[in-house]
């Protein structure tokens, strides 16, 4: 999924202050399920700037919350927020900046405000609370050949054929140590999976050109 992160209440505050009405919509798509964005959130959002905005620029504005399946989607974003577009005169999202520049692209009259900080893709896991990146969308996917554990990604340089020298009792020297060395994480699971053949496998430089942006994919 895509992570990410609520910009500071301020910041958007800031970013808002001289509309007079904001539609703040929600996507119960990724930021739901990492309870950042969705229907839930964009309503506490909503209040917050109502009282953000009385407290710190004594304004009183309108203001409204609703949540959508979707605002990567444009038929589902153009179809959800017709009915409400021009009763306000500013969106703010908290969606990805995907569902952000989506909702900007259908409707090019309105302002539209990012409420979140798109950080990665990647996991979660529950029982620590943490999110983890995991992939790049480089375009080459080569997790047949690791494991399925992503060198690119989880490796903090990026390495496509073995470890640095600078790793010590699987630790990677990047972060202090901190983070699991990714190329000893591959070489574990490639020797229980009885595939070490793999590991010392030659991979050539990547095409950058296959991450080359912007991308697309389908359509005529």
């Amino acid at each position: 999924m895509i992570i990410v992160e609520t910009k500071p209440l301020e910041e958007i505050i800031n970013m808002v202050k001289d509309q007079k009405s904001i539609l703040v919509v929600g996507c119960e798509g990724c930021t739901a399920i990492t309870q950042a964005g969705g229907e839930k959130q964009a309503e506490v959002m909503a209040r917050l700037l109502e009282m953000g905005l009385k407290t710190k620029e004594n304004k009183e504005i309108k203001i409204k919350a609703i949540s959508i399946l979707r605002q990567c989607d444009k038929r589902i974003v153009a179809n959800s927020l017709r009915p409400f577009i021009e009763d306000y005169e500013a969106i703010l999202s908290m969606a990805c900046g995907v569902g952000v520049q989506t909702v900007a692209d259908i409707f090019e009259h309105k302002k539209v405000f990012p409420a979140q900080n798109t950080k990665f893709m990647g996991s979660h896991d529950r029982e620590t609370g943490r999110f983890s990146e995991l992939c790049k969308a480089c375009g080459e996917c080569i997790l047949d050949e690791t494991g399925g554990i992503c060198p690119l990604t989880r490796c903090a340089k990026g390495l496509l054929n073995g470890p640095c020298g600078g790793y010590a009792k699987g630790k990677c020297e990047v972060g202090g140590w901190t983070h699991d060395c990714a190329w000893v994480l591959i070489f574990n699971r490639l020797k229980a999976q009885g595939r070490l053949d793999l590991f010392t496998k030659f991979r050539p430089p990547r095409d950058n050109q296959l991450s080359q942006s912007p991308r697309e994919l389908g359509g005529e």
